[in-house]
């Protein structure tokens, strides 16, 4: 089974150049980890930046995940281009591992029995 990469999933859609592809990618590389347990062509991932450049950038990244039928967000305020992807980055990395760990079963746990 091929299973999804940020190079696959990845669009830039807002202040960043399509000439920019590979070094985001770059960036984003400790998310291909968490994304290896979804199909190919299940993930998505869009990345955007409002007002680069100035004090009031915004960068942010969503996940919309197909088979989970989940979509989350993680967004930066750090005027630093670079640290504001490896902020995103972490902070998906967290909300998806996150989403996984609580859909899955939970064999281990001993029930408890109320009074």
């Amino acid at each position: 089974m091929m299973t999804s990469s940020v190079a696959d999933a990845l669009e830039l859609i807002n202040g960043v150049a399509p000439e920019e592809f590979d070094d985001v990618v770059a960036l984003l590389g400790r998310l291909d980890d968490r994304l290896r347990s979804f199909p190919i062509g299940s993930v998505r991932l869009q990345l955007s930046v409002k007002e680069r450049g100035q004090a009031g950038q915004r960068t942010t990244l969503e996940a919309s995940i197909e088979g989970e039928r989940h979509r989350t967000i993680a967004t930066s305020d750090r005027d630093d281009f670079e640290a504001a992807i490896a902020e995103v980055r972490d902070d998906l990395i967290r909300q998806i591992t996150d989403m996984k760990n609580t859909a899955e079963p939970r064999h281990n746990r001993a029930r408890r029995e109320t009074l």
